[in-house]
Formats: structure tokens, C-alpha cells, sequence
């Protein structure tokens, strides 16, 4: 497939009560892993390809070698790939419509962007945010109309779950209704574990809605009647495959 038709068909694959499940990567040996389960696409994992590269997540990994990692994934695989771009790598909008116009070259259909600063982990103001969706839109628009620009909110992740409450699902609702008039595509929400908040965002949300799994936990069963119409795993593959391969390196 070419790479506008892999965009239109991993847009297809994001159905409320019926979710596309992602196993995010970090190479190819994981990739071909993943797709020989039945994967429909792949998703990388900015943590994990960091993590394998002996860095820590936030964009200490080099905007070059993380898509020099990925144009490698997307060679070895003829499904649609999506890229976590964390926060767009840049400190203004144009650099992250730069950083969206060079994961096109890599080959890729679709990015995650964070509207939380990856020095702080605080949120950006919501018109900053803003105008970093819209200059990705115009680059993905230029270079791969159809290009899936999937927002994640670190609302949750501004609270321990104890605290977590109607309230912040509300300004969840109103952040998804911005950044979709701004040219969002998807809606990614990590952090958030009760079902019953799910499925609030979910009936309100202007846009699909993405949970992120880290354990059994959460059952897909659940989401799924919830109306989530995307799960993804991210660092929790990297970290069972590295897990089991402790088990098995110990020799005594």
C-alpha cells in the first residue's frame, strides 16, 4: 500500500466499542514480533525505543536517531505505523511542524503529541498547545493528508488515581473539544483507569478515545463497552520482554 492509502486504512481501524489494541514497539525484532501476533498496525513507544537506547524518556532521546529507529520499523513492516513524538521535539510551533514533516519522510501515517512539557511534566498553556496541533496539521496536510494526529492529555498524570474525579474528565472533555477544532484526530488519555470516567470521556469526547494499558488490570472487555476506540500498552511490552529476559540470562 502506498503510504496515504496505510493512513486511510489505519483511520478506519479507530471504532468506538470496537478498539484498535496496539502493542507498542521499539525495533524491528519487536515489530516483527507484534505483526506475527495479527497486529492490524504498530505503534512505537517513545519510552521503550529510549529505554533500548540507554536513555530515559522526555526527549533526551535525539529527534534523528528516534526516526532513524522508526524509518527502520516502518521498512521491515507493510502496516501502517504510527510514531509517539512525545511532545513534537521543539520549543515552538514550528519546530514541531518540523518534526511532524520528518516522521512523513520516515515513512510513518500518524504521531502522538503531548500537551505536557517534557522538562516538567506540567501541562502547556492551552493556547500554546493549540497552536502546536495546528502547525502539525498544516505539515501533515502538505506532506500526508489523512495523517492521524493522535493528542495525548497528561490531565491524569497531574494526580495520583485517588484523586482523579468528574472534574478532570470534564476539563479532559473541553480540552478534546479545542484540540479537535484545531485538527486533532484522536484523543489519548494515559493515567486514567476507571472505567466509569472512561466511559464518560468516551460518550463526550468529539474525538476517538485512546486508553493506555500497563497491566491486566484494566480488562479490554471493559473498554471496549466503555466506548474506548483504542488501546495501547506503551512501555509495558518493552518492559515483560525485558523482564523475561533477565529470568532466562540468570545462570545461577
Amino acid at each position: 500500500m502506498s503510504q496515504q492509502a496505510k493512513a486511510e486504512t489505519f483511520r478506519a481501524l479507530h471504532k468506538s466499542s470496537e478498539p484498535l489494541i496496539l502493542f507498542n514497539t521499539w525495533d524491528v525484532g519487536s515489530t516483527r514480533a507484534v505483526s506475527k501476533a495479527g497486529a492490524k498496525a504498530i505503534a512505537t513507544s517513545s519510552w521503550s525505543i529510549a529505554a533500548a537506547q540507554g536513555f530515559g524518556d522526555g526527549e533526551k532521546l535525539s529527534r534523528e536517531v528516534l526516526l532513524g529507529v522508526v524509518g527502520q520499523i516502518v521498512a521491515s513492516t507493510d502496516l501502517p505505523v504510527t510514531v509517539d513524538l512525545e511532545s513534537g521535539y521543539g520549543k515552538d510551533a514550528d519546530a514541531v511542524a518540523q518534526t511532524v514533516r520528518m516522521s512523513i519522510e520516515a515513512g510513518v501515517i500518524g504521531c502522538n503529541l503531548e500537551d505536557s512539557d517534557p522538562a516538567t511534566g506540567r501541562l502547556r498553556p492551552l493556547d500554546e498547545v493549540i497552536q502546536r496541533i495546528e502547525a502539525a496539521r498544516r505539515a501533515a496536510t502538505d506532506a500526508c493528508p489523512g495523517y492521524f494526529i493522535n493528542i495525548r492529555t497528561d490531565v491524569f498524570f497531574q494526580k495520583p488515581a485517588a484523586e482523579h474525579d468528574a472534574a478532570m474528565a470534564q476539563d479532559v472533555i473541553e480540552r478534546a473539544k479545542r484540540y479537535a477544532e484545531a485538527g486533532a484526530d484522536g484523543l489519548f488519555v494515559p493515567g486514567l483507569t476507571d472505567v466509569p470516567l472512561i466511559r464518560h470521556i468516551a460518550s463526550a469526547s468529539p474525538l476517538p478515545l485512546n486508553i493506555m494499558r500497563t497491566s491486566d488490570d484494566l480488562v479490554i472487555s471493559d473498554l471496549a463497552e466503555a466506548g474506548v476506540a483504542r488501546i495501547s500498552h506503551g512501555p509495558y511490552p518493552y518492559l515483560v520482554a525485558m523482564s523475561a529476559l533477565e529470568r532466562v540470562a540468570k545462570v545461577s
